[in-house]
Order: C-alpha cells, then sequence, then structure tokens
C-alpha cells in the first residue's frame, strides 16, 4: 500500500510515520496493493485531528479522528475503519469483489441485506456558484445541497464540515 503522511500545521516526527506504517500494516490484507493510503495531521491546540483515506480501485474509506495525541487519533482511525469493513463485509465485499483484491478473514458481523431508501426527492438545479449554493444551503438548515455549478458546468455539492467550514465536491470520471 502506498502512503502520503501529509501535516498542516506541523511536520509529522519518523515516529509518527513508523507507527503509521505499523497500523496499516492491519488493514494491508483488506485492500489490494495498487490501494492508496493518505495520512493528514492537523494540529489545533488542544486537539491533533487525523485524517486518513484509503483509495482502492474506485473505493473509498476514510475516518478522521481527534486526540490529544496523534497516534491516539491514527489508532481511532484505523479501529473506525476496521469496523466498517466488519460491519460491511458483506455489501464491501459483493461491491469489490470483480474489482478490488479483497480478503476477508475476521471473524462475521450480522449485517442487513439491503439499504432502505425512506425518501426519494427530486431537485432542480439551476447554475449557481459555489457561494450562492452554501447560502441556500444555510437558508434550508441542510447539511449539504447539490447544485449546478456555474464555473465548471458540473453538477456539485457544498457540505458543511465538522471544523464549522465548508466542502466542494465535484465529480472527475476515471
Amino acid at each position: 500500500m502506498k502512503t502520503t503522511i501529509i501535516g498542516r500545521k506541523c511536520t509529522p516526527k519518523d515516529s509518527f510515520k513508523l507507527h503509521a506504517e505499523k497500523k496499516l500494516a492491519k488493514i494491508e490484507k483488506f485492500f489490494s496493493d495498487e490501494a492508496e493510503a493518505k495520512i493528514t495531521v492537523t494540529v489545533e491546540k488542544p486537539e491533533q485531528i487525523v485524517e486518513l483515506t484509503i483509495k482502492s480501485k474506485g473505493m473509498f474509506f476514510r475516518a478522521e479522528e481527534s486526540a490529544k495525541d496523534m497516534n491516539d487519533a491514527l489508532d481511532e482511525c484505523i479501529d473506525f475503519i476496521i469496523r466498517k469493513i466488519r460491519k460491511n463485509k458483506t455489501k464491501v465485499s459483493k461491491k469489490l469483489r470483480d474489482d478490488v483484491d479483497f480478503t476477508w478473514d475476521g471473524e462475521e458481523e450480522e449485517t442487513e441485506d439491503e439499504f432502505d431508501i425512506i425518501r426519494s426527492k427530486t431537485v432542480f438545479l439551476k447554475p449557481e456558484m459555489p457561494e450562492e449554493a452554501i447560502l441556500q444551503m444555510e437558508m434550508l438548515g441542510h447539511q449539504f445541497y447539490i447544485f449546478m455549478n456555474g464555473e465548471s458546468e458540473k453538477v456539485s455539492v457544498v457540505y458543511k464540515r465538522k471544523d464549522g467550514g465548508y466542502g466542494l465536491i465535484e465529480p472527475e470520471v476515471e
């Protein structure tokens, strides 16, 4: 697994990098050799935030945790991803069966066979700037808002982040 470690407002020490490699070895067995892991560490006193994103042939697994120590936050991210893989083992392995070399040697956990879509909604997409979409999202009191981006002419999503900021998601075809 190719690993990239990035520090924001800090420079991760070699001891953290060794700890990360050791912990990622625990989950490498779930993914193919082409999988990529990206670890981003941000220091926001008094806490340290670790984001872990794993990409494997089009599937993304993401966790974000904060703790007083970045090693503890990384441990929580790894544990979160392992729990998600175990919880959704049948769904994920079915999805990945043809595309990814996905193996499982852990214990079985109960999973639901289908997702229940409780509500379906149709939205009218009009060209808007991302700032206008954020304003519309805030006025609606939602956590996300889908719109046609007036700049890129792509269907996009703006969302409210845990840290109070905003994110923008745009599609990209592989």
